[in-house]
């Protein structure tokens, strides 16, 4: 297993330098960055090549997180807006090719946060599996996994359990079709955590982590060494990345809904140890 964090643990919007995130990522300890995939639509071919040879100097590699907009939503009933929403995640993908970032993550079969007017769900789940067909024939080519997140019924309408999340990959039937489960989102919706892992099996192909309440791991109830024990079981090799959200304030915390300090009023210095020692906490009962 390789340890990382979503870059937005240290910023209030969704944006970032991305140079000072790797640093920190690597005084804490991680191996992965995980940022914004989005992003790499705004970068240059130069900016791409400088942040992707600076990761590797520090060791880190890079994982890319989405949430795709509404007027790129692949499950939308508008022919256009698929249209428009496979091309999104394929420019992507040509764009994580040149960063050496194998792993495109994020509720990509739906748009984020996803829409629940007009909800029929078969018709939408049919028109997402169909449109990410196509996009997953191309990560197939390029070498990128594409490990769709099951979200919480709050956050989306489509894909809400581990069952759900397995049944979608099969009919998209590509190899890089993989499973995303997060432990936040688990605790909402799953009967049994560690089994939701064992049930995915050779389908999972990332997970997030963090607490019931968005915490760093370890700052809450979550049976941690439980599900530990099932990815061991399982042989999970993939990349364990925390999706803490801590702070009030900005788009991303308007975005998560964190309208409370769930940090207990931390400065930098003390988030910064924060999350390293949630790192040495999740390798003892992740690793053992």
């Amino acid at each position: 297993m390789k340890f990382g964090t979503l870059y937005a643990y240290w910023t209030s919007e969704w944006k970032a330098d991305y140079f000072h995130i790797a640093d920190k990522c690597k005084k804490a300890g991680f191996d992965v960055m995980e940022m914004g995939a989005g992003h790499l639509l705004d970068m240059s071919d130069t900016e791409i090549s400088k942040l992707r040879d600076y990761c590797k100097e520090l060791g880190l590699t890079i994982s890319c997180n989405l949430g795709p907009p509404k007027d790129k939503n692949i499950a939308s009933k508008d022919a256009d807006i698929r249209a428009a929403g496979i091309k999104f995640l394929i420019d992507i993908l040509r764009q994580m090719d040149k960063l050496g970032s194998k792993v495109l993550i994020g509720a990509l079969y739906n748009s984020w946060p996803g829409e629940f007017d007009d909800v029929d769900k078969e018709v939408r789940w049919n028109h997402s599996v169909n449109s990410m067909k196509e996009v997953a024939a191309v990560a197939d080519e390029l070498g990128i996994d594409l490990c769709l997140e099951v979200l919480n019924r709050f956050e989306s309408p489509l894909v809400n359990d581990c069952d759900e999340g397995i049944k979608y990959c099969n009919e998209v039937g590509h190899k890089s079709c993989k499973l995303l489960l997060d432990t936040f989102h688990m605790n909402i919706e799953e009967d049994n955590l560690p089994d939701a892992f064992r049930k995915a099996g050779s389908l999972l192909g990332h997970v997030h982590v963090g607490e019931g309440n968005r915490k760093l791991p370890g700052m809450g109830h979550l049976p941690w060494a439980e599900m530990g024990e099932a990815l061991r079981e399982i042989g999970f090799e993939g990349c364990v990345v925390m999706e803490p959200f801590l702070k009030p304030g900005g788009a991303v915390a308007a975005d998560i809904k964190v309208f409370r300090d769930l940090s207990d009023n931390a400065d930098e210095e003390a988030m910064d140890k924060m999350i390293a020692d949630s790192l040495v906490f999740l390798k003892k009962n992740f690793v053992g």
